[in-house]
């Protein structure tokens, strides 16, 4: 990191404290530019901070194709940005900030000592260190007529001029952290093309279990005695009527009105879109994930006695609680004690998703500024000397490490545009 910046150095303004406006700032600082960080909450990184409450996923091990493939349609969009800040290079900035990571099992890359706090502390010292000045509880408005960027403070209004200016204002997802899509009126008034934010990585309700369901979720014994717990093996599998197509096995939650959890998160777009197109979406969850399917079929038409079926089903196959309880909810009487549709439930047994959870609640959003919109630096077309990083950008990856890198190198590229834009007009 360079030393503090000269008091004739430029400014450029970074709206927006999360992990991509605090990258574009350190790339900023580093090429000698007077940086004034500016953010809505009292204090910043809010949403990191709440991320790394169950230990801080930075990011995944995974080789660079794999990992790009996880950007689905905006793979190659997101492809230079990547170029700039990998998996590898993350765990690399990381330990320059004096912390060491380590992979998990599941192939995420977490900080050794699982906590977010920490690496917020320890880069918060160096962007200070290097003169970047914060400036807390100061939201963003809108330019005014002369072009001057508007904010509100404790102290009133304030109108700014700088150099440039990083916009990483985050999409709508956990607007109490301070996202909350804002600024999609501001820009798309200003001519920006922007795509209509979505809910990302998010649960799903479930639309009614059985043909003769009063009402569309779960009942009210299943969903007062599971919701909250996780299922788990299990595999989801999407067929979608679009010619969408999902299989991956992991472990999802249950939840009052449906499931959510890092599976569903995975198959989210997916199901968003099978949604928005035939206005439901079916998936098919296979409860023995490492039992073949004649294997099931023949343990559950194995001779059992006077024992019931549930205790038949636990004692051959493990199937209890949780998993016996979602048998219930899809299967009558009847069907349930059919051995050969018994056993076909159990290795595809389907839900009917009806609707995303509100974008509110959602890990992270889709949808924002096209990238039709910007130039390869990430500066608008439209507004030149302004740039966008982040969260704010129309692009989706599922949980495990790929929001956040894609995140923070989105700030590094954004910052290392705004910084050559300062420096060609000096």
């Amino acid at each position: 990191m360079s030393a503090a910046p000269a008091p004739s150095a430029p400014q450029v303004a970074v709206i927006g404290g999360g992990p991509a406006g605090l990258m574009a700032a350190e790339t900023l600082a580093e090429a000698g530019l007077q940086v004034e960080v500016y953010d809505a909450m009292a204090s910043v990184g809010r949403k990191f901070l709440l991320a790394g409450k169950g230990g801080l996923n930075l990011t995944h091990s995974e080789a660079f194709e794999p990992f790009l493939g996880r950007f689905g349609e905006r793979a190659a969009q997101i492809e230079p940005l990547l170029r700039r800040l990998d998996g590898p290079g993350l765990r690399d900035w990381a330990a320059g900030l004096g912390v060491s990571t380590f992979v998990g099992t599941s192939g995420r890359v977490f900080p050794s000592d699982m906590k977010a706090a920490p690496l917020l502390r320890a880069w918060l010292h160096r962007l200070r260190e290097a003169g970047v000045r914060f400036h807390m509880r100061r939201r963003w408005l809108d330019w005014d007529a002369d072009g001057a960027l508007r904010l509100t403070g404790p102290e009133g209004e304030l109108r700014l001029r700088p150099a440039a200016t990083v916009l990483a204002l985050g999409g709508a997802s956990w607007p109490q952290l301070g996202s909350d899509g804002a600024w999609v009126d501001r820009l798309a008034a200003r001519g920006v093309e922007i795509a209509p934010l979505r809910a990302a990585n998010c649960g799903f309700d479930l639309g009614a279990t059985r043909a003769e369901a009063a009402a569309p979720g779960w009942s009210t014994v299943f969903a007062e005695r599971f919701a909250g717990q996780p299922v788990k093996p299990v595999a989801l599998h999407l067929q979608g009527r679009g010619g969408r197509r999902f299989e991956r096995r992991g472990e999802f939650v249950i939840t009052a009105t449906g499931i959510e959890g890092s599976l569903v998160y995975a198959a989210a777009s997916l199901i968003r879109e099978e949604i928005a197109e035939f206005g439901s979406a079916t998936v098919q969850l296979d409860l023995l994930p490492d039992r073949t399917a004649d294997f099931v079929a023949a343990e559950v038409a194995r001779p059992r006695g006077t024992r019931s079926m549930s205790t038949h089903l636990k004692s051959r196959l493990g199937i209890e609680g949780l998993k016996a309880g979602l048998l219930h909810e899809v299967l009558d009487k009847s069907a349930y004690q059919d051995p050969a549709r018994l056993a076909a439930t159990l290795k595809r047994l389907p839900l009917t998703l009806l609707a995303a959870r509100p974008v509110a609640e959602a890990i992270s959003t889709a949808g924002g500024v096209r990238f039709e919109a910007l130039t390869p630096e990430l500066q608008l077309k439209a507004l030149p000397g302004v740039f966008c990083a982040g969260e704010m950008l129309d692009w989706e990856a599922p949980t495990g490490g790929y929001l956040l890198t894609a995140s923070m190198a989105s700030g590094r590229v954004a910052g290392e545009g705004a910084a050559a834009h300062c420096l060609a007009r000096r």
